[in-house]
Order: structure tokens, then C-alpha cells, then sequence
């Protein structure tokens, strides 16, 4: 797959918390933690699960900051 998105990230996957229609993604990339929030469909569909190699595709215009 090709894509023109610039900000792409290859990353683990480390853990999945899924609610009745969203999951939080925890992604290890390079040491770094990332929180992907998806559909649990789109876990299902992309067969997301602990330890599998994916690559996040960031879109500027969504990205979330948040503090512990």
C-alpha cells in the first residue's frame, strides 16, 4: 500500500482496550507509547492484536494532546 500521508509511524502493538464500540490501541514505537482510539471493528477487520506490526498513519489535523 502507498500512501501520500507523510506521518507514518511503524510501531507494536502492546495492548488493546476495547469498549462497546471503541478501542484504545497502545502502540510501542522505538520506546514510544501511542494511543490509537479505533472502532472495534477496525480492530476486528485489520485483525489487531498483541504483538502484531503495524504502522500508524497520523493525520495533522487530529491529533490529540492529552496529560497524565
Amino acid at each position: 500500500m502507498r500512501l501520500s500521508a507523510r506521518n507514518q509511524l511503524r510501531g507494536t502493538v502492546r495492548s488493546i482496550n476495547q469498549g462497546a464500540a471503541i478501542a484504545n490501541v497502545e502502540l510501542d514505537v522505538r520506546g514510544q507509547r501511542i494511543i490509537a482510539s479505533v472502532t472495534v471493528e477496525a480492530v476486528k477487520e485489520l485483525a489487531l492484536a498483541e504483538g502484531k506490526e503495524v504502522t500508524a498513519v497520523i493525520k495533522a489535523s487530529d491529533v490529540i494532546l492529552a496529560t497524565d
